[in-house]
């Protein structure tokens, strides 16, 4: 089986959500022509999230309004890129902008952008639904405690539905760029479980949320407080967010709104400024709105890049792994843009599949305006861009690894615990860049005392004993297994570390992976057992002779087995254990071939090789048993066959022949 083949049993991919009855009904009757309010169901998943969010993150609710302005900032990206090939689209309204306003005596908030809009059919899908991959795996790590709900609510990404925390009801007023006025759109609920959705006219493109405010937020009815939220969260996004000027009123002893209009936000590209004029908060805020995560990032990388190409990067590495992390081609953590205009926000050519997790902006100076998901492939500057966004990246991940502050080590531990299991696959893809991979990997090791993965290679190789020359690793199903493996029982007795590796991954990987630092990786599973300088000459000899005094029992027991086992040896690996499997070196490892099944995948049908301890009692009573030798080499196997984890091909015998034993003994 070549790489490429067994690839996919590694990765694993969380299905797509399926949209539930209520959906498929609405999604059915959005299709049809009508002008009639219609009144439709949220998806069940989208009801469950709104009571959900209004709970868990009610302490936090002042976060509404940066949601609410990233989506629009987003709706005014997308015009533009669709501007490119399309400029009747701007209908003779270039400035894009986003206006925030309130009515205190109608108790509302707006917010409303002139960006690309929505048809009909649209506000339904994405007002509507959640279309995420993992969706069904976050509902299930629920667990009704608010805090963490609530940490768990905002990894998810709640966007629009962010507005139902302050108002019981909600009217979207939209327009697509490009449709006439007659074909605007108003959306409205109340967010208890449906929505309607009617035809109106709508002369302007874009969007107009319209927040009817509960009756205990009245707080959020004032212009210095959504001034104060516009600039704490909003003041990078890069076109202008206006709200109309407030004046004291002498005669009214209050303030008035007068017509008069302000930019709130610095509008001006976060990523394109001086990184000396960047606070940290900033930065933290900018990543917010580009992952729509809700917690703050390991660390970021903000550079300028001169040469043969020049481009701007801001990358980020996440606290938390997002739920469609193992969906190899969900891609959408990096946005393109070219000389500050937004091209794409799933830029998957500007960085590695293993390094899917990575958010943020790159903004080209070199690339065309209209540039294509095909030029991006054959593009020599995407190219130049790729390798040094890989790099930069890789030395993000270098400096918290390698950093003697504790408090940066622990970053390490959490990006580990996140994405190791990602990272792990650049081993297989990036030729260039695998020893600095390989560097990076951490594993736990018979030395650890939980299934924590904290070992290096470097951790590994400075703890090796005198004479030891590899690097010793046991794949298994989980760490318990592979700790308790009966393979490592020698190397319990030598006091040689051994690393576990449990991850599905770690199989694949280490097929591209033989050795470090001039160290060969060896697994104890494999091949016969070469201790090199570990074993001194005197246990070399007895061994020898061990295996000499065995020639008739290990061909006798060939002959019992001849249906199970390749090949029966004597071995030296065991001290407790009366029997162990193994493999020849260049087979699939026991645990690949059950990973291979259990995927439906086809495996190559090869026998293991079944090594006995000479030491062990039931080992040396075969070499005087006639009568139910058969039975008791078949047990022997069977038993080896379990220590590793493997399934018997035929559980019924071996009770049987159990049992019929264990009543042998008995009676005599």
């Amino acid at each position: 089986m070549t790489a490429d083949q067994s690839r996919l049993e590694f990765t694993r991919t969380i299905p797509t959500l399926t949209a539930s009855s209520n959906h498929d009904q609405s999604h059915s009757e959005a299709t049809m022509t009508t002008t009639e309010k219609q009144t439709l169901g949220f998806q069940t998943e989208v009801t469950q999230l709104l009571q959900l969010m209004i709970h868990s993150l009610y302490s936090n609710k002042e976060i509404f309004l940066r949601e609410l302005i990233s989506n629009a900032s987003d709706a005014a990206d997308k015009l533009r890129f669709e501007g490119i090939n399309n400029a009747a689209l701007y209908e003779e309204d270039s400035e894009l902008k986003i206006t925030v306003g309130f009515d205190k005596t109608a108790r509302t908030i707006t917010i409303a952008d002139n960006g690309i809009g929505m048809s009909r059919e649209e506000a339904i899908a994405h007002l509507g639904t959640i279309a995420k991959s993992g969706t069904k795996d976050f509902f299930s790590q629920l667990s009704g405690d608010q805090q963490k709900d609530a940490a768990l609510i905002g990894q998810f990404g709640v966007g629009f539905y962010s507005g139902f925390i302050v108002a019981d009801r909600i009217t979207v007023d939209t327009r697509r760029a490009g449709l006439p006025a007659s074909e605007g759109v108003r959306w409205e609920s109340e967010g208890a479980g449906d929505f309607t959705v009617e035809a109106i006219d709508k002369p302007q493109r874009g969007t107009t949320i319209t927040l009817h405010l509960r009756a205990d937020q009245d707080e959020f009815l004032s212009d210095w407080k959504l001034k104060s939220i516009i600039r704490k969260y909003s003041d990078h996004i890069s076109l202008p967010i206006q709200m109309q000027k407030e004046e004291w009123d002498e005669e009214k002893k209050e303030s008035v709104v007068t017509t008069d209009v302000e930019t709130i936000n610095q509008a001006s590209a976060l990523w394109a400024r001086n990184r000396n004029e960047i606070t940290p908060e900033q930065y933290v805020e900018f990543y917010k709105h580009v992952s729509h995560d809700f917690e703050a990032p390991l660390t970021y990388t903000h550079n300028r890049v001169e040469g043969r190409s020049e481009y701007t990067q801001l990358l980020y590495i996440p606290a938390r792994a997002p739920f469609d992390l193992w969906d190899r081609n969900k891609r959408g953590g990096i946005k393109l843009y070219v000389k500050r205009v937004f091209i794409m926000d799933d830029a998957e050519q500007l960085m590695p599949v293993y390094l899917r997790f990575t958010k943020g902006v790159i903004d080209s100076n070199d690339l065309p305006l209209n540039v294509s998901r095909e030029l991006l492939q054959e593009s020599r500057d995407v190219k130049v861009i790729r390798e040094g966004s890989t790099k930069r990246v890789l030395s993000m991940l270098e400096e918290l690894a390698n950093n003697d502050e504790q408090a940066e080590k622990d970053k390490y531990v959490t990006f580990w615990n996140e994405f190791g299991q990602v990272l792990k696959e650049g081993i297989g893809e990036d030729a260039t860049n695998k020893d600095r991979i390989a560097k990076l990997l951490r594993f736990s090791s018979t030395q650890t005392d939980d299934s924590a993965q904290t070992v290096s290679f470097a951790d590994y190789i400075g703890r090796m004993k005198e004479g030891q020359d590899k690097i010793y690793y046991a794949t298994g199903e989980s760490f318990i297994a592979a700790k308790n493996s009966p393979h490592l029982e020698i190397f319990r007795k030598k006091g040689v570390e051994v690393l576990l590796m449990t991850d599905r991954v770690d199989e694949w990987m280490l097929s591209f992976l033989t050795e470090f630092d001039g160290k060969e990786l060896t697994s104890v599973a494999k091949g016969g057992l070469d201790l090199g300088k570990l074993e001194d000459e005197a246990e070399k000899k007895q061994h020898e002779e061990t295996e000499v005094q065995y020639h008739d029992l290990v061909a006798k027991m060939k002959t019992a087995l001849s249906d199970k086992a390749k090949d029966v040896r004597v071995t030296f690996r065991l001290t407790d254990s009366p029997a162990c499997l193994v493999v020849d070196e260049n087979e699939l490892s026991g645990n690949l071939m059950r990973m291979l099944k259990a995927a439906g995948q086809s495996a190559p049908d090869s026998k293991p090789i079944l090594e006995i301890n000479p030491d062990h009692p039931l080992v040396q009573r075969l070499k005087y048993e006639e009568a139910k030798f058969d039975d008791w080499a078949n047990i022997l196997f069977d038993q080896a066959m379990l220590a590793e984890g493997g399934a018997l091909t035929d559980p019924a015998a071996f009770v049987k022949r159990l049992n019929e034993l264990l009543l042998g003994m008995a009676s005599r």
